[in-house]
């Protein structure tokens, strides 16, 4: 008797969610749609007023990494013999 009330209650949530799921799911679908267009708005409208037209923007300076390690070893020069 208690399988069978388990397996009633699991196929009742099982349908319930279903059911729930088709009715509200457009709706949350469309409420992340609007809220991922207004950021990528915002984000745009960010973007165009921050750089005009022309303009270079550089956000920051580059390391200097030329130095030579002088631990490398020496350097020879050679001559190829036939």
């Amino acid at each position: 008797m208690g399988l069978l009330k388990t397996l009633a209650i699991i196929l009742f949530f099982y349908y319930a969610f279903k059911f729930f799921a088709r009715l509200f799911a457009p709706y949350l679908v469309k409420k992340a749609a609007d809220s991922m267009q207004r950021r990528a708005e915002q984000f745009q409208q960010r973007e165009t007023t921050s750089v005009r037209e022309g303009e270079t923007v550089i956000d920051k300076k580059p390391t200097k990494e030329n130095t030579s390690n002088s631990n490398v070893g020496e350097y020879v020069d050679f001559e190829e013999i036939d």
